[in-house]
Order: structure tokens, then sequence, then C-alpha cells
């Protein structure tokens, strides 16, 4: 498997953090504000971390990050930061009960991504796939008017996303970080303003 050394996965490894994903929700968080002081985070697709660091410092310790992944992580995570080995398509009742103990979240974060397997069009249907289920996680465990990032590799069914987010949140954008790779098919949609779930 290549691995990249370039300007973002340095200075990870300079900041001490454990992947260079950590500079794409920075970007995120500036353009769109999503995090403050104080805030719950569902952080789906969590290991190893990065994006959970960045939200625990954002929201401090007076707020919780709820974080989990079919993996589990070696990182060490600050005290308002849960973490639950999960798989997000077979959700245990323990898992479900915990999140339970936290609703409803301000904010549902998502970077999750399947295993590539070199065929665009089959990578493309394995993220809209993980993509759609992290939103129907967000449709039930959002507040009212909270928000939602999703990684999403773009293909020709993005439509079936956009769609119901669109009538879900009052405002839905696209963006790519700087801090992507250039030749990555990942971008991010964000939806602001939590409505109501989708019937």
């Amino acid at each position: 498997m290549k691995e990249y050394r370039d300007h973002y996965f340095l200075k990870a490894r300079r900041e001490n953090y454990p992947a260079r994903s950590i500079y794409k929700l920075r970007e995120l968080d500036a353009k769109f504000r999503l995090m403050k002081s104080g805030m719950k985070v569902l952080d789906l697709g969590a290991a190893p971390g990065s994006w959970t660091l960045i939200a625990a410092e954002k929201v401090g310790c007076e707020g919780l990050v709820f974080a989990c992944d079919i993996q589990n992580t070696d990182t060490v995570f600050p005290p308002q930061v849960i973490f639950m080995r999960e798989d997000i398509f077979d959700r245990s009742a323990a898992f479900e009960a915990r999140l339970d103990e936290f609703n409803p979240f301000d904010l549902v974060i998502s970077d999750m991504a399947p295993r590539t397997t070199g065929v665009h069009l089959t990578d493309q249907m394995r993220s809209l796939k993980l993509a759609q289920e992290a939103f129907s996680v967000a449709c039930r465990r959002l507040k009212q008017d909270g928000a939602f990032v999703v990684k999403i590799f773009m293909g020709p069914d993005i439509q079936q996303l956009l769609v119901p987010m669109r009538q879900t949140f009052s405002v839905v954008k696209s963006f790519k970080p700087k801090s992507s790779r250039a030749e990555s098919k990942e971008t991010f949609f964000t939806g602001l303003h939590f409505l109501k779930e989708l019937v």
C-alpha cells in the first residue's frame, strides 16, 4: 500500500495527531462553524481518532464526543470522549442504549470510508451506503437545528443522498477541503439546521 508523505501527513505527525484527516475537519469547521464549547457530538467511523480529538478540543470539558468505529484504536482520548467499537450496520442494544443516554446531539459527523477495491463504481456505491446509514443515524439522533457532516466518494448516484438531505436540512453544502488529496474522489456534504426526520 502506498504511503503518502505529503505536507498534511507530516504535519499531523509533528503535531501528534493519528491521521492527516484532522485538517479536513478543521477546514469544515472553519467554513461552517460547526462546533463550539459545550456541544454534544456523535462521531461515526472515528478510528484512529483525529476527528474525535479535534471535536473534543472544540466542545471542551463541558461537552461530549461519543465516538464509534468498527475498528478499535490505541489513541488516548480526553475525559469528555466516549469510544465504543461498533458496526454501524449492526448496532448493538448496548450501543443504542448509550446513545439514548445523551440524545439528542448537536452535531453528527462521519468520516467513514469503505475498504477500496480500485473499481471506482464499486467503491462509490459502498461509500454511498455508508453515507446513507450515517444520514439515517443523524435523523434519529440530531436535535432541532443540529448539523451533519458526511464523507462520500463522488459518483453517479449521489442524488440518493442529496435529495433526502435537502428535505431534512435547511441548507446542504458540498465542500472538498484543501487537505484532501487532489486525486481523491472524496467530498463532504454538510447539512445545516436540521428540520425533522424524513418520513
